[in-house]
């Protein structure tokens, strides 16, 4: 058993049972609220104000081990948690109309839950910690109640001294319940399982569901089938998005909730009252509140990810999410390969991964040496860009830029190219450095991506006549058909051909 007072000092009963520095902050909050018993008879509020301050004292994570009274030093040795389908009684949980204490016999209904945890800490001194982390209240309290009829409660919670320096009448204490201890941890998180698996086969009734009638709330029509039709339409006829029906359980009882506030003039995000329905109407339109309010924690209960780990909400699972992404974005990269790419030929199908071993195969099957033609002619790397693309063009149209010789296929051209080596038989500069050619011929034409773009390319000379690159507006799309300048580049090529 800890003593506050002593603890206040610098020292505890028991060093193995030290106190965390939270702890003592909490403990002196404790200590300010109750100065003596008779501070406790003047005032009655006193035992909420106590489970106010010792809620958190038993938080997740918290280094606290089990406190036990002095003369009860052994460690308790546990059974073996089992979580019985009716604990408690042999009338099972449906049948039962209330909640009872863990120690007495009052009742109380299962909807006043703060009405049976009041009675706990005033008549038994009882705090149950995190008490909203509880997938099941009711079958949680029989559990216990159930466990304290066999073993003494200071073999289960932590025991606190309230006013150990006061004469012995005027002295008391509290059992803290919390997840600390093992078994207790074990029968939440069981309780939580049971709660999950019983929304998870809730959301699939519903999905299979087709008998699902309702209205819509903002314009009333009739809906029937699967609830899908319904939020389906409400969000794109009225742009109210609850989010995906596979992700919301026990809809119904969602909508109606949703219908009982706008029944009472309420606006569903900021949940401000109106005093009629086209005044609501106008506002929600127009602050653009047709959606419901995320810190309003009354939905959680209506979406599946509220359910998936105990004691997280939504947010804090999207949290965990976010960081996990951030994460791998501090991932090694360094072992990565990349996968090769195949390139191309300029006159045939023939394909290579290296741009180099595709060099090869030009010079030596079509006689066109490309890195020997950049070297003589000077080009960076858009003049290469524009010349493959003017290749590309002239080969696609089965056109020998050599001589400008229509043939009736590829097959004649490449034929003809090799009989008449043109192919290295390329036309002046002005015929392909023009700006038409900074537009590739095939989307995907992969060679365009291994020409060299060196420092030394960049620097090369540039021709003599700049031409600048005009950037047309494309929203006017008619007028850019008729004032384009490729219009006027492709009637001089036609005259020319």
């Amino acid at each position: 058993m800890v003593d506050i007072n002593q603890h206040w000092n610098g020292h505890v009963s028991h060093p193995a049972h030290a106190v965390s520095t939270k702890c003592e902050g909490l403990l002196l909050c404790t200590r300010q609220v109750i100065r003596s018993r008779k501070d406790c008879r003047q005032n009655r509020k006193w035992p909420e104000r106590l489970a106010w301050h010792l809620r958190p004292l038993c938080g997740r994570g918290l280094p606290i081990v089990r406190w036990l009274s002095a003369t009860d030093s052994k460690d308790c040795i546990l059974d073996a948690l089992s979580l019985p389908d009716s604990p408690g009684g042999s009338r099972s949980l449906e049948e039962a109309p209330a909640v009872p204490c863990v120690f007495c016999e009052e009742h109380f209904p299962v909807a006043q839950q703060d009405q049976l945890l009041k009675h706990m800490i005033i008549e038994h001194k009882v705090v149950i910690a995190d008490v909203k982390l509880v997938a099941d209240f009711p079958r949680y309290i029989l559990y216990w109640r159930k466990r304290f009829s066999e073993q003494p409660v200071t073999d289960f919670c932590s025991v606190i001294r309230i006013n150990s320096t006061a004469p012995p009448e005027e002295q008391d204490h509290y059992f803290l319940l919390c997840d600390v201890l093992p078994e207790d941890r074990v029968l939440r998180e069981e309780l939580q399982r049971r709660k999950l698996t019983a929304i998870l086969e809730q959301q699939q009734r519903e999905r299979e569901d087709t008998s699902f009638r309702g209205a819509c709330m903002f314009c009333n029509e009739e809906f029937s089938g699967n609830r899908s039709v319904l939020l389906n339409h409400m969000s794109r006829e009225h742009a109210f998005n609850i989010g995906l029906p596979d992700n919301i359980v026990n809809c119904r009882e969602f909508l109606r909730t949703l219908q009982r506030k706008l029944d009472n003039l309420q606006c569903l995000y900021c949940e401000k009252t109106f005093r009629d329905k086209n005044t609501l109407r106008d506002h929600m339109r127009k602050k653009q509140h047709r959606r419901i309010n995320p810190r309003n924690r009354e939905y959680d209960q209506f979406y599946v990810i509220n359910y998936l780990e105990l004691g997280k909400s939504w947010e804090e699972v999207q949290l965990e999410d976010d960081r996990e992404l951030l994460d791998h974005q501090e991932e090694d990269w360094s072992g990565w390969e990349e996968l090769p790419v195949s390139t191309v030929c300029l006159f045939c199908d023939t394909r290579a991964e290296a741009i180099e071993k595709l060099c090869a195969h030009m010079e030596e099957a079509h006689e066109f040496d490309l890195p020997k033609i950049k070297s003589e002619l000077g080009l960076n790397f858009y003049q290469q860009v524009k010349l493959v693309n003017f290749i590309r063009r002239q080969v696609h149209q089965s056109r020998c830029y050599g001589c400008r010789a229509k043939f009736a296929s590829r097959a004649a051209l490449r034929a003809h190219l090799e009989d008449a080596g043109h192919a290295s038989l390329l036309p002046a500069m002005d015929a392909w450095d023009q700006p038409q050619y900074y537009f590739p011929t095939y989307e995907n034409d992969s060679l365009l991506c291994t020409l060299s773009d060196s420092e030394s390319d960049l620097a090369a000379r540039e021709p003599s006549g700049d031409i600048a690159i005009i950037s047309e507006d494309t929203s006017q799309l008619h007028a850019l058909k008729q004032s384009s300048v490729l219009n006027q580049l492709l009637r001089q090529e036609g005259l020319r051909s």
